[in-house]
């Protein structure tokens, strides 16, 4: 408890300074595997979101030569408050991104390709097409390879979120982000109820073979029971694994920061979420949704 209290004023002194907390420290990793990522990123006209959300464990995923592609483009339709990636007109789709993620996942040896995309409301059927043929290339390039994608949530059509389950994601994840309340102002077209019905349905049509997976951010302006009212709301809506992460700002433009949360409050949701039934369970400052997703979901998928 002595530990406890000394860690949740180093966090308060730390927000109100406008400084890191001790337990937020990302490591510099180097090296020729973090390189090769970045070179072959580049090369292959790709985007990784560990780039463009400004992911703050991107070195640490590419020194062990992992990254998470963001499919249909650098551009979002979407503004949301608490993110990095751009907000204007989008491009076109590019009929070729598929191919070429699954060659450059070939490349890295990856066995376990994580995927998620921008919004993209300006397309008919919301990019749902994109991410089959995506999960469609990497199979044909890698037949043992699995799959975790990270969706939009489709504006909540469901015949969309059938096109994506029929394809046979390992992992179907959708991020809650945030608590009920502050959904309308953080989440640009986002909608709370809509997410978890997202969730849901994919869990029902996908059957026992299909985990789903969501995630929150923490330091908004939410409070402890607001926490754990996502967490139960994603519980009723059967999701079985579940991230929990310390909000940082990407520019003094975003959504400002809140609090700093320290590690064992981090320890005692981790211990809440798994009496609550969830699968798996990553909650610490830094965990991202992708953060170790293959470790999360062999973990979870075991206990299925």
């Amino acid at each position: 408890m002595i530990a406890e209290q000394i860690n949740h004023e180093i966090a308060a002194k730390a927000a109100a300074e406008g400084r890191l907390p001790p337990w937020i420290r990302v490591k510099v990793h180097t090296g020729g595997a973090r390189q090769d990522v970045s070179d072959l990123v580049r090369d292959m006209s790709l985007n990784t979101v560990c780039q463009s959300a400004k992911c703050p464990n991107l070195a640490e995923c590419w020194h062990k030569r992992s990254a998470t592609f963001m499919i249909l483009g650098n551009r979002c339709t979407r503004a949301c408050t608490f993110c990095a990636i751009a907000s204007f007109k989008p491009e076109p789709v590019d009929p070729e991104e598929a191919i070429r993620v699954a060659e450059s996942a070939a490349t890295m040896g990856l066995n376990y390709v994580v995927l998620t995309s921008v919004d993209r409301d300006d397309l008919a059927d919301k990019g749902a097409a994109h991410f089959v043929a995506t999960i469609e290339a990497i199979r044909s390039r890698i037949p043992h390879a699995k799959v975790e994608i990270l969706t939009p949530d489709f504006k909540g059509r469901l015949p969309l979120i059938d096109q994506v389950v029929a394809a046979r994601p390992l992992v179907f994840n959708h991020n809650l982000e945030t608590c009920e309340r502050l959904t309308k102002p953080i989440r640009s077209g986002g909608r709370y109820d809509r997410s978890l019905a997202v969730l849901a349905h994919a869990k029902d049509v996908a059957g026992p073979g299909m985990a789903t997976k969501s995630g929150i951010m923490v330091g908004l302006g939410e409070t402890d029971d607001e926490v754990l009212q996502c967490l139960r709301d994603l519980r009723s809506a059967n999701v079985d694994i579940l991230t929990i992460g310390q909000y940082l700002p990407p520019s003094k433009q975003h959504w400002p920061l809140e609090r700093y949360v320290t590690p064992e409050q981090f320890d005692d949701w981790a211990d809440q979420a798994k009496a609550m039934g969830f699968a798996g369970v990553a909650s610490a400052p830094l965990v991202r949704s992708s953060y170790r997703a293959e470790e999360l979901a062999e973990a979870a998928l075991a206990q299925l």
